[in-house]
């Protein structure tokens, strides 16, 4: 975990103009993280900010020493890995990335459903210790038609407003034949236009395609072909796809969204390891009283038949397909598959907040809500957090850029957590002079010798529920490489299964965790699981795959500040 980020770029830090707000890019460090900037030269905005990731343990003790910033030397793609852009092939080459939190599945008033102007998320995720950030309204008649070109402007105010929280502008996407899912480009001046093509040709909704049918399934593949072409013929500098809430409802199959995944691997790179809308599961009166994810459903008449039951709730918080050791996402890592999982607010209307929409708004002609106001309650009943206030995404980024979080995302160099449960995670794969982090492949002689390090910086502050959260316990989750599978719906895998539990006994600073795979000769990967120890149970595919994983919530009673994990994507070990 040492300190990688080297400020060749120099500490000219007016940063009255921001950092490429319009698609440029710079390697510029955000005034407020860089420690050559004395506190005096800071504006009150980024001393305030400051202050808050120094509260956090994310800066002197974190990024200074290298809680945020990890160094990985040989990274390479996986298996089945999408091809090294030459960003990442240079990223590969300085072997130092930038941990940057974020979020890509946010709602403004642009949505439907939703309330806050995007200066209001924007401050927010930028204030809850976000890097970057997706806006992801709806779509739908009123986005396509206005909103999605309304949107712009707001978003470019916010990108010169707040300087050090890159946003991007993206849309939830209705799958046709499916969920939600984020789609985002690179800045640049034919976003909007990438975006409103897309949105009114390929939306399941805007296009009557919900119904689960073999036409409705490509119509969702050309959609991410669709982009694929544009970042192909520089419409757009770049492009990328995940999949949201995807156990919510049953109705992305798993031959769906091994469809996706392989039509366009570039494109195409994940799901929500846990959805938005954690709040909802505050027990009333204090709270919603619902389900945390919002994961209250039943199967309906487009949901996969053979989907279990227990699928359509969350599990510590975490989608059922994540949770679940052996489970949907380890059949796709099996295969050596790139697909990696985040963790996003889905924030529409916040828990706690005092706003309401603006009176006398009329969506439907305008595509927005006027400017909320102060409504005169507190709002119990909302089911989100803000961006960056309970769940983060962090993401490995050669540099502060829309580019770099981009590429790390597409790298799968990702590990996400509720709560702030940990400050800085910096996992390597090592064995034959070699080393590899989140999202990479180890590739090493047959039968050479692999150990995983693990660094851990521990919660350096209290979190948004005012408590230093306390890790308890981390797994490491080992998996063997089978390659693909004949039967394209499988859901499960068994030769994955938890191999070793470490138990925390600290609670400040930071922790190393050692441990020896031994002689490989075989391709497996391993990834990371780890949880304050408030809520266990044994996993779904029974006590020896899984002895003490997340265990269902219950809908109406489940307080997510108190039953915190955090995932980490897999790394591969390809002995040849």
């Amino acid at each position: 975990m040492g300190n990688g980020h080297h400020h060749a770029h120099g500490h000219h830090h007016s940063h009255s103009a921001g950092h490429g707000h319009q698609g440029g890019e710079s390697d510029a460090l955000p005034a407020a993280f860089d420690l050559t900037v004395p506190d005096e030269e800071l504006s009150p905005r980024q001393l305030s900010r400051r202050s808050m990731v120094r509260r956090a343990g994310l800066l002197g003790a974190g990024l200074a020493a290298g809680g945020v910033l990890g160094g990985v030397g040989a990274g390479q793609a996986a298996a089945q890995a999408v091809p090294a852009s030459d960003q990442s092939r240079r990223e590969s080459r300085t072997g130092r990335y930038l941990w940057l939190a974020g979020d890509h599945h946010i709602h403004t008033r642009y949505s439907s459903d939703a309330k806050y102007r995007v200066v209001d998320q924007v401050r927010q995720a930028n204030a809850h210790g976000l890097d970057w950030m997706v806006v992801t309204d709806h779509a739908s008649e009123q986005h396509a038609k206005i909103g999605v070109e309304k949107v712009n402007p707001d978003i470019v105010a916010a990108r010169d407003e707040i300087e050090d929280t890159l946003v991007f502008q993206g849309l939830e996407w209705n799958i046709p034949a499916a969920e939600h899912g984020t789609v985002f480009v690179h800045p640049g001046r034919n976003e909007v236009a990438v975006l409103k093509q897309f949105e009114a040709t390929y939306d399941g909704s805007l296009n009557h395609a919900g119904a689960n049918t073999p036409a409705n399934e490509a119509l969702a593949i050309a959609g991410i072909d669709f982009l694929a072409a544009q970042v192909r013929r520089r419409k757009v500098k770049d492009a990328l796809f995940l999949a949201n809430h995807p156990a919510r409802k049953g109705i992305d199959s798993p031959h769906e969204i091994r469809g996706w995944r392989d039509a366009q691997p570039h494109i195409a790179v994940g799901m929500e390891g846990a959805p938005g809308h954690q709040a909802g599961g505050l027990p009333a009166p204090h709270g919603p009283g619902s389900a945390r994810g919002l994961y209250d459903n039943s199967p309906g008449a487009d949901s996969f038949a053979d989907y279990p039951l227990e699928s359509y709730r969350t599990w510590g918080g975490f989608d059922w397909m994540t949770a679940t050791v052996g489970g949907l996402w380890d059949s796709l890592l099996a295969e050596g598959k790139a697909w990696w999982i985040t963790a996003n607010s889905d924030s529409h209307n916040v828990w706690a907040d005092l706003s309401v929409r603006g009176p006398n708004s009329d969506f439907a002609a305008n595509g927005r809500y006027d400017d909320p106001v102060y409504g005169g309650d507190v709002n119990l009943t909302d089911t989100d957090f803000w961006p960056g206030q309970y769940s983060r995404t962090h993401v490995g980024a050669a540099s502060f850029s829309y580019q770099s979080v981009m590429d790390g995302l597409r790298a799968g160099r990702v590990w996400v957590d509720h709560g702030a449960l940990l400050s800085g995670l910096d996992a390597r794969l090592r064995g034959g002079g070699r080393e590899t982090t989140l999202g990479g492949s180890l590739h090493v002689r047959k039968g050479g010798k692999v150990d995983l390090v693990v660094d851990i910086s521990l919660a350096g502050g209290p979190n948004w529920a005012q408590f230093v959260p306390k890790l308890a316990r981390v797994d490491v989750i080992l998996g063997e490489v089978t390659g693909a599978v004949s039967d394209r719906d499988v859901f499960t895998t068994p030769d994955t299964k938890v191999v070793k539990s470490f138990e925390v006994n600290k609670s400040t600073g930071g922790v190393r965790l050692t441990y020896t795979l031994g002689r490989v000769d075989r391709p497996v990967y391993v990834r990371l699981r780890g949880t304050d120890g408030n809520r266990s149970a044994v996993g779904l595919r029974g006590a020896a795959v899984d002895p003490a994983g997340p265990a269902m919530d219950v809908v109406g009673d489940a307080d997510p500040w108190k039953d915190l994990w955090f995932y980490s994507n897999p790394m591969w070990v390809l002995p040849a």
